[in-house]
């Protein structure tokens, strides 16, 4: 079949892979000019999620360059130590930069699919025989799916799904992420400086050690602004956080200079069912949470799932649609609300502060974290499709 995909940071890029190596003709639509190399560290717990990146042939290229988990040491504005998290807390088994994670997942796949960059999907008009697409560009083509893997504001389910269908619910908080020069010298833990509903942390950039990656959260109602406007964006953070204490200042020298800038809300995303007619939902754009408990995780392995449905049921796409979120829809229900990750990192209040440092301070309290992280990848029943040297076999 002939497959557009929309958005090429993890999820498109894993679906492409999948489904190009399988014999079907795949574009990839990406509205930056090339893959966003900002963001965060991303990290995979469990056999589920590494079961998967090992069948998709890219486990090994994300372990060599992996950033081996940091322990995050929280300090207070004088640089004390606050509290020390260890590094499978903050890492799990697998930690990489999500710029990296992408890079990977698109240097594995490009040979299967196609990708176009500095373009989106303008407009949507499905018919009996396909789906017809109108990209901003102006290029019109017919595809017979189209899969929306374009995140938590993703154009694709703007334009096929109605309103009522949609919760999108905001959880209070923002976050962003940008690289910062190492001014710190070499550090094998990130830092991290809390005061009442915000956080600052820097940890040292293990690919590059004259750089470090600076990530903040902060608490907020809805902010309104351009996502396509870095300047606004650096304008809330600066607003946000000038006059906070210890490094902040250093941190926020960087900003105005940072050429990729990671800012988005911190939210939940609940659609009422993933697919309609050719057109279907995968990761974040049907299921995403910022700081979800699967998090990147579901996005990999939805991509296997769908694929893997797709190949089973060949041409038969409404099957496949349905096996996928029969399959994906309980385990993303009771694990993706991350309505906690905003109250965790940045405690609205002094009190939350110190009840969390708290609980996390002693081993029984992050014995019960840490168990429940691993818990939660036992959720997915993942299916066994037939994979042969990285390709799915229709069976």
């Amino acid at each position: 079949m002939k497959i557009l995909v929309s958005g090429a940071s993890v999820a498109g890029p894993s679906v492409a892979l999948w489904l190009g190596r399988t014999g079907h003709e795949v574009t990839v639509v990406e509205i930056a000019p090339e893959l966003r190399q900002g963001g965060y560290a991303v990290d995979f717990r469990g056999e589920v999620f590494l079961t998967v990146l090992e069948r998709m042939g890219v486990l090994a290229d994300l372990k060599a360059r992996q950033t081996g988990g940091n322990a995050w040491q929280f300090v207070n504005a004088a640089g004390k130590h606050v509290m020390r998290l260890p590094a499978e807390f903050a890492g799990g088994e697998l930690e990489v930069l999500r710029s990296d994670l992408s890079q990977v997942l698109h240097d594995h796949g490009r040979g299967a699919a196609s990708y176009r960059f500095g373009d989106s999907i303008a407009s949507l008009q499905e018919t009996a025989t396909g789906v017809d697409v109108t990209f901003e560009s102006g290029l019109a083509e017919t595809y017979d799916l189209v899969i929306g893997a374009d995140g938590m504001h993703s154009v694709v389910r703007r334009l096929a799904w109605p309103a009522e269908q949609v919760t999108e619910r905001h959880l209070d908080y923002y976050v962003a992420g940008w690289e910062v020069p190492n001014t710190l010298g070499a550090l094998e833990e990130t830092l991290l400086y809390n005061v009442p509903g915000k956080l600052a942390c820097v940890g040292a950039d293990q690919r590059n050690t004259e750089l470090a990656q600076a990530m903040v959260v902060f608490k907020s109602p809805v902010l309104s602004y351009n996502r396509r406007n870095l300047d606004e964006q650096k304008a809330i953070i600066l607003d946000q956080f000038t006059g906070v204490g210890w490094r902040v200042p250093e941190l926020l020298e960087a900003l105005p200079s940072a050429t990729e800038l990671y800012f988005d809300s911190i939210s939940r995303v609940y659609v009422d069912r993933w697919s309609t007619g050719r057109i279907v939902l995968l990761g974040d754009a049907g299921y995403g949470a910022t700081f979800g408990a699967l998090g990147t995780g579901s996005a990999v392995v939805g991509a296997y799932v769908l694929a893997g449905e797709l190949g089973r049921a060949g041409t038969d796409y409404r099957t496949a649609f349905e096996r996928y979120e029969t399959v994906m829809r309980k385990a993303v229900s009771t694990t993706q609300d991350g309505s906690q990750a905003g109250r965790f990192l940045a405690p609205p209040t002094k009190f939350a502060l110190a009840a969390r440092n708290l609980t996390l301070g002693n081993r029984l309290g992050l014995n019960l974290m840490l168990k429940l992280a691993q818990k939660m990848s036992t959720l997915v029943d993942l299916p066994d499709y037939s994979v042969q040297e990285g390709q799915l076999v229709q069976e």
